[in-house]
Order: structure tokens, then C-alpha cells, then sequence
């Protein structure tokens, strides 16, 4: 089967059929969603796809966090056809459908927000689910502006780019909403030279009191919007003790405290939510998002926070047609129901534990290898010159992503300069393809390194 292959390459890529798509996708499709992969898929199971010419690839980007419970899992094709078949959709402001309600009080009783009472809105994407949770915060504190961090991504709405850190997401797109202020991320690895860990800290605190005096005076903000591992800023976690100072700030200020979870979550941090952490820690957020793995594939987000937020919010000012689609629902059902029965963060765990071993052995073994780190299994290799310059080595990267893939491994890079491969391989992969995986991984290394 499959889902339990290894991967095989029968043909140099991309190989004919493929070319052909590739060729016809390049007239039918703008040039701005870009795709450098020489490979077409026909068909996934768990980890693996094969593309249309025969070739056999294993998937560590699992369309970047979506298929954290893999491609075409058979639970989840029963749950979305039996629901198919009785109807497709029943818009919410109309006629109310009992998944959209299920999968409410699921997400209410397992996501960490602080509250006892909670309330749970349905969209369809990670950008609408984080522009609603803002808009939720502004309404609830009537305040016009939030903070964000550097090496945040949060979308590709105009707000959720202006929200964004790494600018290429947002060229030409402007003018951008006002109310939007930018904090400095805890990068411990790229942290002021000569500062412990706790200095550090205490210097990225710093850094967020200072928006306070010169871009908004804290009663002005609504909200404090950060991932708990950054995607596509590197992979960077956000360290406990500065998310529990923030926690501190926000109390303190009236200000809530928002969640981008749409990565993270699904039992990648070896939690159902990285923010389970946080709760365990006393410094829960006010406000949760979350997407991509959320219906294995299916379009689907949701924003949770207690009652109190959300029922202040105006009628009328949130839902939308597709959001809660029942289709989506019934797969997010599923979802939840077989990453629970099987224990998906487990497996992530598991994984997370080989994969650091065999990272930090590169560590050792190669210059090149700046720093390993993540939460669970979403992980991130930074790649640099050499480790005392720590400067960026994104064309390194490049050439690594581009090896692997010519032997079966599909890897993304990700961080604010390109110099980061990131770690999201399905979490049902087994064994044996995680340790193919690494194989092809650092044959990719050696070759890019002209060794």
C-alpha cells in the first residue's frame, strides 16, 4: 500500500505527464501562486503521494501543517461522503445544521482559553480565523489597536498582511490598515550577544513595554496576537517565561491575549493545542485560532474564547456564507475523534524525539547547522555560513530543498531570510519512512555542501 511505501523515484523530474500539467498550469494560472516543485500528485495515503508519472515522494510539508493526520485517511472519506449525501451546506444566518454546533461544543471543551464558559466561531481559512479574532477583541474592549511581533505570518487578507512581519507576502498590496504596531519576537538564538537566557527575556519584555510609548499607550490596545511557534518566521517557540510576562502585561493593561494556533495546532506540539502549555503554566490565552489540520484537508478555521468575549460582539459584524460548512465539519469531527482514540500527540512526541536526535547530531557533525529547535514535532533546522557569523544561509537551503525532492523528499524552507527547513511531516508516518526521511535529508546536506 501507499501508506506504507518508501520513497521512489522511476523517472528524472519532472518527468512527461507531469511536465505537461506543470506546462499547463503555467498558462491558466497567475504567476503569484508559485509552486517550484517539479512534481503533480495523483494520489496520497498517510505520508506518501505519487505523482502522475509513478513516482513515490514523502510529503514533510503536509501542505504546510494541513495533513497532520495524513492524505485520505479512511475515517475521515466515510464521515465526509455520509454527510455529503444528506446536504452540502446550510448557511448558519439561515438554517441551522447540528455538525456546525458539534464541532462548536468539541472545540469549546478542549481549548485552552481562560473561561469556564466558552464560545466557538467557525470560518473558513487561518487568515479569516485571525482577522476575526481581532475584530472579536477590538469589539469586546473597544479599543482600535494590536501588536504584533517580527517573524509573525498571520495572512494574506489586508489586515492579516499588514499583521504580517515578512513583507514579500505583501508587496504592492498597500496601504495597510492603521492600528497595527509591531513588537520584537524572542529569538533566543539571535538574541543580543552576551545575554543569558533570562536577560533575554527581560530584554524582549522591554522591547513589547516600549510599543506602549511609542506607537499606542496601552489603553488603546485590544489585543496581543502572537504564534506559539512561529511558521513562517523560522520555527521560533515563544519561551514560557516571556509568554507569561506577556500574560502578566495584558492582565495588567485590560488587553487580551490572542493565540494564532493555525500550525500549530492538532497535535503537532505534541498537545492537541501548543497553547495547552501555556494553561499548564498559568498564562492561558483570552483568544484561540485555529485551521489548516483543524478537517485533514477540508477548508476549515475556528476562533474560541469564553462566552463574555464573544457574545459582546455585534450582530452582524462576524459569520459568513461558507463559514461551518457541513462537509468541513463532519471531517473535523473525525479529526478530533481519531487523533484522541490513537493519541496524535503521542506520535508527535515520538517523532519530535527522533528527529532532534538525528538534527542535533548534524549540529555537531556540520558548520553549517546553526541551531536546532521547535515545540513537539514542529521542528526547524536554521542554516547558516557558519556558526560563529550565524549569518543566513538561505541559497544552502535552497539546494538542500531542491536535492531532496530529485530523491523522494519533499522539504519547505521557511524563516524571515529563507534559511530554515521546517518539519511537517504527517504524524502518521511510520518508522521507516521518517528514517528514509532523514537519510535523504542529509545525502542532501553532504551534496549541497559539495562534499
Amino acid at each position: 500500500m501507499l501508506r506504507d511505501a518508501l520513497p521512489k523515484i522511476v523517472t528524472p523530474l519532472p518527468g512527461p505527464k507531469a511536465k505537461e500539467i506543470i506546462d499547463r498550469r503555467a498558462k491558466s494560472m497567475p504567476n503569484g501562486i508559485k509552486c517550484g516543485y517539479p512534481c503533480v500528485i495523483e494520489r496520497g495515503e498517510g505520508a506518501m503521494f505519487e505523482d502522475v508519472d509513478g513516482n513515490i515522494f514523502l510529503d514533510w510539508i503536509g501542505g504546510v501543517g494541513v495533513l497532520n493526520i495524513g492524505y485520505s485517511h479512511p475515517e475521515l472519506i466515510d464521515a465526509v461522503k455520509a454527510q455529503s449525501e444528506k446536504y452540502f451546506h446550510a448557511m448558519m444566518n439561515i438554517t441551522t445544521h447540528e455538525r456546525y454546533i458539534e464541532l462548536a461544543e468539541k472545540l469549546n471543551s478542549m481549548v485552552p482559553v481562560k473561561g469556564d464558559e466558552k464560545k466557538t466561531m467557525l470560518a473558513n481559512s487561518g487568515a479569516e480565523a485571525d482577522e476575526n479574532a481581532v475584530k472579536i477583541a477590538k469589539n469586546y474592549t473597544g479599543r482600535p489597536n494590536i501588536i504584533v511581533f517580527t517573524g509573525a505570518f498571520h495572512g494574506r487578507t489586508v489586515l492579516t498582511m499588514a499583521m504580517t512581519a515578512k513583507k514579500a507576502y505583501a508587496v504592492g498590496m498597500g496601504p495597510f490598515p492603521d492600528g497595527v504596531y509591531r513588537a520584537e519576537f524572542p529569538n533566543m538564538y539571535r538574541k543580543p550577544e552576551g545575554m543569558s537566557d533570562a536577560e533575554a527575556i527581560d530584554y524582549y519584555i522591554g522591547k513589547l513595554e516600549e510599543v506602549f510609548v511609542e506607537a499606542s499607550p496601552a489603553q488603546y490596545v485590544a489585543a496581543i496576537v502572537f504564534e506559539p511557534v512561529q511558521g513562517e518566521g523560522g520555527f521560533v517557540p515563544a519561551p514560557i517565561e516571556w509568554v507569561k510576562a506577556v500574560r502578566a502585561i495584558c492582565d495588567k493593561y485590560g488587553i487580551l491575549m490572542i493565540t494564532d494556533e493555525v500550525q500549530t495546532g492538532f497535535a503537532r506540539s505534541g498537545r492537541m493545542f501548543a497553547s495547552e502549555y501555556f494553561k499548564e503554566a498559568g498564562c492561558a490565552p483570552d483568544i484561540m485560532t485555529c485551521a489548516k489540520s483543524i478537517a485533514g484537508g477540508m477548508p476549515l478555521s475556528a476562533i474560541t474564547a469564553r462566552a463574555e468575549i464573544m457574545d459582546a460582539v455585534t450582530p452582524g459584524t462576524i459569520g459568513g456564507t461558507y463559514c461551518g460548512n457541513a462537509v468541513s465539519c463532519a471531517s473535523a469531527l473525525k479529526v478530533i475523534e481519531v487523533m484522541q482514540r490513537e493519541d496524535y500527540p503521542g506520535k508527535a512526541l515520538k517523532i519530535a524525539e527522533k528527529i532532534a536526535k538525528r538534527f542535533n547530531e548534524w549540529k555537531e557533525k556540520y558548520d553549517v547547522v546553526g541551531d536546532v529547535r521547535g515545540t513537539g514535532a514542529m521542528m526547524g533546522v536554521e542554516y547558516v555560513t557558519d556558526k560563529a557569523s550565524k549569518k543566513p544561509n538561505a541559497a544552502l537551503v535552497s539546494a538542500i530543498v531542491n536535492e531532496a525532492v530529485q530523491n523522494g523528499l519533499l522539504l519547505e524552507s521557511a524563516g524571515t531570510y529563507g534559511n530554515v527547513i521546517r518539519f511537517l511531516c504527517p504524524l502518521c508516518v511510520t518508522d521507516a519512512q521518517l528514517e528514509a526521511g532523514l537519510d535523504i535529508y542529509e545525502k542532501a546536506i553532504i551534496k549541497s555542501l559539495g562534499k
